[in-house]
């Protein structure tokens, strides 16, 4: 999953440190160390809970600066420091630029051991346990309030949960995203199926997907992964839609060797061998579906909304060739995202400039990231239904502004938007699980005498014994 798709499923990718880019009004140079000696020439109040004083001076390093490759938004990022340099002029924000994605797992562990990571660093929601386990970031509870982050209270309260460890804060975030149904629309039509009504029942999932494969010439009604993690992810996304866990309450078990867990099994093996809507290729990953279904050879797949705009960026696909639809089942659906969390240990100045910086870059309407405006006037996607963390009036703000700016058909996706479900967090120690899930899934989509029984039953020891580790 490409950038914020990688979200789930962190994509390998080395990382490479360019010079630092320091943009400020100022000729400041400083240290990209959390050693803040030298660094602060005003102090601002001690009190965490005050904002940022103006003339405060420190450096900050920031991570996942857009790379050269990305130059519109390589230059919203300048702007973003020029502008927000006017308010703190003694503020150095120096970016690092990382390509594609912006931290491999076994790169961003050894980070964290080495206690490497910069004073604003990067994660997804998941990497909260591993960070904390490192004892790798501030907690800004103290800090963060409707002064320092004056739309706090309209920050949808279960994407902060995801930040929070015992009721304690420990990032902001950038984005979030919950899985609902990527249809294309064309294949719909052709198949005489209603676009702006895509299914909400996974027996209405399995109808239209057959009436879809039979328009033949290699096209699949419905797609699913079962490789490199990207199986058990969605094998989780079935699960939580039919109301199902893939961990019990207490964490330490597995929880889908059951009734729910084996509907999803014998639904998806369904379709795969009795009604042959799923397509011959198998083993697929993330990647495969898109091309799949940018090329009209796929009808449906579960999927985020930002699936869409790589498939036109990436892919050449038009955005009016989808839609989207909740994800059927209804119950709940996978939720995640991504956010910034500050290194510990830093100065007291350094956590309120940091602060500063990612409320004006990511948190608030019509600036930075949701100046939708500047993003349209750069050639960058807006209407995609997330990131979109909003609640009360400045949702509906937010809202007004996609749509008014927008550079697709939003009127594709409002079954998506209209008809929200509850999230639900990826489990814990998800990528390991999702690697078990994957056996399971491939099991079910490569061969047409899977027991489902013992892969569930198998899946759930393995899954136990993960859970069990340390």
């Amino acid at each position: 999953m490409r950038s914020a798709r990688l979200s789930r499923v962190r994509r390998a990718g080395a990382l490479t440190l360019v010079s630092a880019l320091t943009l400020t009004a100022l000729a400041a140079c400083g240290t990209s160390s959390s050693d803040d000696a030298g660094q602060t020439d005003h102090r601002g109040s001690s009190d965490p809970a005050a904002p940022l004083d103006p003339k405060t001076k420190v450096t900050l390093t920031i991570d996942c600066m857009p790379p050269a490759a990305k130059a519109a938004e390589l230059k919203q990022w300048k702007e973003d420091v020029a502008e927000f340099n006017k308010t703190y002029p003694n503020i150095t924000i120096e970016g690092r630029s990382t390509p594609g994605q912006c931290l491999e797992p076994p790169r961003f562990t050894a980070m964290l051991k080495a206690k490497s990571q910069p004073d604003v660093f990067y994660t997804y929601f998941t990497d909260l346990p591993q960070v904390l386990d490192h004892d790798g970031a501030e907690d800004i509870t103290a800090y963060v309030n409707d002064k320092t982050v004056p739309l706090l209270k309209d920050i949808d309260p279960n994407v902060l949960a995801s930040l929070k460890h015992e009721g304690r804060l420990y990032g902001l975030p950038t984005s979030n995203y919950t899985m609902g149904l990527l249809i294309n629309r064309k294949l719909f039509e052709r198949a005489g199926l209603d676009p702006d009504s895509p299914p909400r029942t996974w027996a209405e999932v399995r109808t239209a997907a057959g009436k879809i494969a039979r328009l033949g010439d290699g096209i699949a009604g419905f797609g699913e992964y079962s490789a490199g993690n990207t199986g058990g992810w969605h094998f989780t996304a079935h699960v939580y839609s039919v109301g199902g866990d893939i961990v019990d309450a207490s964490g330490t078990k597995a929880a889908f060797d059951d009734e729910l867990g084996r509907q999803v099994a014998e639904n998806l093996h369904a379709m795969r061998w009795e009604d042959d809507s799923m397509g011959e290729t198998q083993l697929l990953k993330w990647g495969d579906l898109q091309k799949q279904i940018a090329t009209d050879k796929l009808g449906m797949f579960l999927a985020a909304p930002d699936d869409i705009a790589y498939m036109v960026q990436q892919l050449g696909a038009k955005y009016e060739n989808f839609g989207m639809g909740p994800i059927p089942g209804g119950r709940n659906t996978l939720a995640g995202g991504n956010s910034y969390m500050i290194k510990k240990g830093i100065s007291p100045d350094k956590i309120k400039a940091a602060i500063a910086w990612l409320d004006f870059k990511n948190l608030t309407p019509g600036k930075g990231q949701f100046d939708w405006a500047r993003a349209k006037a750069d050639g960058l996607p807006v209407g995609v239904p997330q990131p979109n963390f909003w609640l009360n009036e400045t949702k509906a703000k937010d809202d007004a502004a996609r749509a008014e700016h927008a550079t697709m058909p939003v009127e594709n996706f409002e079954a998506f938007t209209d008809n929200p479900v509850p999230g639900k967090a990826e489990p814990p120690k998800a990528q390991e699980i999702y690697k078990v899930l994957d056996n399971v899934m491939s099991a079910l989509l490569t061969n047409e005498d899977a027991d489902i029984d013992k892969l569930l039953s198998t899946a759930a020891s393995q899954v136990d014994q993960v859970l069990a580790q340390r």
